[in-house]
């Protein structure tokens, strides 16, 4: 796939999970750390939350590796399929603070790619499908293919990117 682009400042907030703050707790500098070691730390510590979040969605993936620099996040491993894959660039990607995702994701059972698609204020899961399929009641393919990412058809928000299947 490659390099995708998300909103920096719209998606879900690491913080609030307890796992992935212990995670990151253990990515902490020295208190006399120099700049440098501070901004590498708190990279390192983003890369462990990511980690953790992803790993949290029981997607199945082996050797998972997330490097941060800065807002780019970095996915390495081995995943089943596609859809496992693109939904890990999505939750990483998802991430407020992360602007781009550079996917080094392999795939053992390669499907058809999806399609992305960045919500827009007021659009709903069934605007979309009319959109996209032109039957706005083909919204649970949509919904089923962002699980577990979306825990609800109701509960997107502008900004966020979804993955759209082929039909």
């Amino acid at each position: 796939m490659g390099l995708f682009s998300f909103l920096k400042s719209a998606g879900a907030k690491l913080l609030g999970n307890k796992a992935a703050e212990n995670d990151a707790a253990n990515a902490a500098p020295a208190p006399n750390a120099s700049m440098d070691a501070l901004k590498e730390a708190a990279d390192k510590s983003k890369a462990a939350l990511l980690s953790s979040q992803v790993l949290s969605h029981g997607i199945n993936v082996e050797n998972l590796t997330i490097e941060v620099e800065d807002d780019k996040a970095t996915i390495y491993g081995q995943v089943n399929t596609t859809s496992d894959k693109e939904k890990i660039v999505l939750l990483v990607g998802n991430t407020e603070g992360i602007a781009t995702v550079d996917d080094r994701l392999s795939v053992i059972n390669p499907e058809p790619e999806a399609t992305f698609y960045e919500v827009k204020k007021g659009d709903s899961l069934s605007k979309i499908a009319k959109e996209v399929y032109g039957d706005m009641m083909k919204y649970p393919v949509i919904f089923e293919a962002n699980k577990p990412m979306l825990t609800s058809p109701d509960l997107i928000y502008p900004g966020q990117v979804l993955r759209i299947p082929q039909l």
